[in-house]
C-alpha cells in the first residue's frame, strides 16, 4: 500500500480500509464468492439499521475531506452513502442490494485514486 499512497497518509488510509472491510466484506457467504459485512447485517433492521450504517459510513467521507479530496469527489462519495441507505430501506430488495453495492469500499477506492494521483 505504501507504494500507491504517499507514505505519510498510509496509516490513515489503512484505518479506513479496515473500516470498509468490516462494513462491506468481513465474512464470505458460504457456497458463494460473495462477501458481506456489518453494513448488510445491520441493514436488516428496518430503517434504523440503514440510517445507522449511513451515519457511520460518512466517516470515510469526513476523513477524505480532511485528507484533501476535492468537493466533487466528496459529493460522489456522499451519493454512494445515500444510494446505499436509500435503496437499503426497501424491504428485501434493499437487503439484497446491500450484498452487491459496497458504498464504503467504493468510497475508499475514490480516496485511494485521489491520493495516487497526487
Amino acid at each position: 500500500m505504501g507504494e500507491t499512497v504517499p507514505p505519510h497518509l498510509v496509516a490513515a488510509v489503512d484505518r479506513l480500509a479496515r473500516f470498509a472491510r468490516m462494513m462491506d466484506t468481513a465474512v464470505r457467504i458460504p457456497g458463494t464468492r460473495r462477501y458481506i459485512g456489518l453494513d448488510a447485517a445491520i441493514g436488516l433492521v428496518p430503517i434504523a439499521g440503514d440510517a445507522f450504517t449511513a451515519a457511520v459510513a460518512t466517516w470515510i467521507v469526513i476523513e477524505s475531506a480532511r485528507l484533501g479530496v476535492p468537493k466533487r469527489k466528496l459529493a460522489r462519495m456522499m451519493a454512494n452513502v445515500l444510494i446505499d441507505a436509500g435503496v437499503g430501506i426497501v424491504p428485501v430488495a434493499g437487503d439484497i442490494f446491500d450484498v452487491y453495492f459496497k458504498a464504503n469500499s467504493r468510497n475508499l477506492e475514490i480516496l485511494r485514486d485521489h491520493l495516487r494521483a497526487g
